[in-house]
This record gives C-alpha cells, sequence and structure tokens, in this order.
C-alpha cells in the first residue's frame, strides 16, 4: 500500500500505533485535565494546591523522562507499553478508591512514574522502519493524532464529569487503559527493541533533508543557535500552559460557567495548538525564522495573560485560542530543531523530554509559592508566572543577540 499524499510505501499495521496513540491520550487527557476539579470539589484545593499537584507531577514526569526510553530500548516498545497501560489501570483503581487527598495525590505521583512507559515507546515505534522520506509527514500525523485526541478529551470530559459525577476521573481512563492492554496483546510480536541512536539519526536525516528548503538551514551554526532557541521557547510554553490546567477549576467557578460546558470552554486553547499543528505540518514557511519564536513568545506571555486577568468571557475565549496556536509553534520548533542538529541526537532527546518536564513543574511552582507568599493580592500567581515567562523571552533575545557571526539575522 502506498501513501496517497507522499507516494511512498507505507508500513503494514502502523494504523495500531496511532489507535494506541489515540486512546492512551484521551485516557491520560480526561485524567490530568479533570483531576484538578475533583480535587476541587472532593477534596475543597483551590489554585494554590492544585499548582502544587501540578508541580509534582512536572518534577517527578522530568525524572522518570530519563529512563523511560532506555527501559523501552532494553525490553522492546511491545512490553514498556503493556507494563505502562497495565500499571495505569491500577493507578486509576487505586484513585477511585482513595480515601483522602494525601493517598490521592500518592496515586497522581503514581501515574506521573508511569506514564512514561506510554510516551517514548509509541513515538519510537510510530517513526521505527519508515523511510527517510515520509518522517516529516510521520511526525506530523503523530502530533495531529495526540493533539487531536486531547482537544477531544477536554472537550467532551466536561459533559461526561457533570453527568456521572468526580469517579469518571478515574474509572473512564481505567476502561481505556484495559482496553489498551489487551489490544497491544492481540500485536504480534514484531514491536522489537531498536537502538535510540539508529532510530533517531533517520529521523535526523530525513529532518535534515526536508529542513534543506528553509532559507537559513545550511548556514553554519544556524540549526545550533535555533535548537538552544527552541529548548528555552518549549519548556516556558509548558509553564504557562499547566499553570493554565491548574488554575482552570478556579476561573470556570469565578466565571460562573456550567459544569456540563466547562469541557467547551476549557478546550479552546488545546484546539488552537492542533490547528497550529496542522498548519506547521503542510507549511515550512516558519523553518529558521527568528521572529516566528519570539513572536510567539510575546503572543504567549500576552494571551495567558489575558486569560487569567480579564474577566470577559468572549476576550478569554479568544486569548485561548490564540495561547494554543503559541503553544504549538513552541513545541513543533522544538520537535523540528533538535532532529535537524544531528549532533548526539540520544542526549538532545533525553533534554527535549526532561526541558518539559522542568516547565511543568517550575510554572505551577512559581505560582503555588506566589500564593503562599501573598495571598491577599489579586492574580500574585498570574502576574509571578508571567515574570517567568518574560525571564523566558529575555533568555531567547539574548542567545540569539549573541549569536555567532555567519548566523543570519531575520528576515522580513
Amino acid at each position: 500500500m502506498r501513501d496517497r499524499l507522499t507516494g511512498t510505501a507505507v508500513r503494514r499495521g502502523t494504523g495500531r500505533y496511532y489507535a494506541c496513540t489515540a486512546i492512551s491520550t484521551l485516557a491520560t487527557s480526561y485524567y490530568l485535565n479533570y483531576l484538578f476539579f475533583h480535587l476541587r470539589d472532593r477534596f475543597g484545593f483551590g489554585n494554590r494546591e492544585n499548582l502544587a499537584a501540578a508541580a509534582l507531577h512536572g518534577s517527578l514526569y522530568m525524572v522518570s523522562a530519563w529512563q523511560a526510553g532506555r527501559f523501552a530500548e532494553r525490553r522492546g516498545f511491545r512490553t514498556s507499553l503493556l507494563l505502562g497501560s497495565s500499571g495505569l489501570v491500577l493507578v486509576m483503581i487505586a484513585g477511585a478508591l482513595a480515601p483522602t487527598a494525601r493517598v490521592e495525590i500518592l496515586t497522581l505521583a503514581s501515574y506521573s512514574l508511569v506514564l512514561l512507559l506510554i510516551w517514548p515507546a509509541l513515538e519510537a515505534l510510530v517513526i521505527q522502519g519508515e523511510p527517510s522520506s515520509r518522517v516529516p509527514h510521520v511526525v506530523g500525523l503523530y502530533n495531529c493524532t495526540w493533539s487531536g485526541s486531547a482537544a477531544i478529551a477536554y472537550f467532551t470530559g466536561g459533559d461526561l464529569y457533570a453527568r456521572f459525577g468526580d469517579g469518571a476521573v478515574f474509572w473512564l481512563p481505567a476502561v481505556l487503559f484495559a482496553g489498551q492492554a489487551l489490544f497491544i496483546l492481540s500485536w504480534p510480536r514484531d514491536a522489537r527493541p531498536m537502538r535510540t541512536d539508529a532510530h533517531e539519526a533517520a529521523v535526523t536525516d530525513a529532518v535534515r533533508s526536508d529542513a534543506r528548503h528553509a532559507p537559513h538551514a545550511t548556514r553554519p551554526g544556524v540549526a545550533r543557535v535555533f535548537l538552544r532557541l527552541a529548548w528555552v521557547a518549549n519548556p516556558f510554553s509548558y509553564v504557562a500552559m499547566y499553570t493554565l490546567l491548574a488554575v482552570m477549576p478556579g476561573l470556570v467557578a469565578h466565571l460562573g460557567i456550567p459544569a456540563g460546558r466547562v469541557g467547551v470552554f476549557c478546550s479552546v486553547w488545546m484546539f488552537g495548538r492542533l490547528a497550529a499543528f496542522i498548519v506547521l505540518w503542510q507549511w515550512t514557511g516558519w523553518h529558521y525564522r527568528f521572529g516566528w519564536l519570539a513572536g510567539g513568545s510575546v503572543v504567549l506571555l500576552v494571551s495567558f495573560v489575558f486569560v487569567l486577568t480579564v474577566p470577559t468571557l468572549l476576550v478569554i475565549v479568544l486569548a485561548q485560542a490564540v495561547f494554543g496556536f503559541a503553544c504549538g509553534l513552541m513545541y513543533y520548533s522544538s520537535l523540528f530543531y533538535a532532529m535537524d542538529v544531528g549532533e548526539a541526537p540520544g542526549e538532545h532527546g533525553g533534554l527535549h523530554e526532561a526541558a518539559i518536564g522542568a516547565g511543568i513543574a517550575a510554572g505551577p511552582a512559581v505560582g503555588a509559592l506566589s500564593l503562599a507568599l501573598v495571598p491577599n493580592v489579586p492574580h500574585a500567581g498570574a502576574m509571578a508566572v508571567t515574570a517567568l515567562l518574560g525571564a523566558g523571552l529575555a533568555a531567547m533575545l539574548g542567545i540569539w543577540h549573541r549569536r555567532p557571526r555567519g548566523v543570519p539575522a531575520p528576515r522580513a
């Protein structure tokens, strides 16, 4: 069979990897996105406590990211996926039965560690064995699959939460993970371990070929400068995203949004991110344009402020859409430039995942700390996280200002 878009041969069985990506994303999004609502409704968590929980998740994600990919490489991608899916079924059951907030937080900690058994294995399986000409297309399709599933989960989750109660936060993901484990058991044993360096080298070669059409890709030092820029930009987008996720329950309560409409309101930014992935997948004019990264960072900061401080529903909805598009640009940039550098790709991949975890932890941690120190200051958490985002933008400008000779200034 041949791909209608690229004309190249399509590997048999790849559909199951995309299906697994969609199932995993639906399950994890139903849990994590609505966990903060569950903690509010069951245990009385406010913004400060939810932000602290999100910071814990990010810290453990960062730790787990270093080891999970190595485990999948040694033991096999299918094995890693099966253990991750089965383990998360048990975690969800434990969360449903948790009698206290402390046990619930321990459940979140377990989830954060087990989760990484799934994603590195899936990412490797999606690309494994693909011809270099198809890899950019495959990466784009993978990004659209998980981001689209995340948006759907957030969009529909509010109605499910309102209809079936906060227990749905656990039993729905448990059912999905259990079904996924059974699905993986039906796979043939062809998902063998593959060396990470060979896998990432194949990806790098493909994206290098694609990047030759970018205006500055072959100039000395360009790729490394843009990689450093994207490594700053992407974690700071996660600073903003997970801060927003943690405070969404408080925001919708303040706006008086009915429970059944929460998902419609809260998912706007995720659909904005999906739109960014689709556009950036099909159009390469943003490659090696500093203006896109810098402008995206400014838009991210401003839209974040608007979402959390402007008490007008229409403004918040529009700001969410813009915010999501900026987040998509940051993520896709980090992925693309990491692939294009080609030096120590395994190290780059580990740094990429760990940097995401650092962003997930840093934003909520700063927000929670500021609310603890100055609880009576309006929007204290938002202002502190905004200052952190400003520091990220300043760091990007500093990297660009100190770029080596031969790296061109941005074109209009």
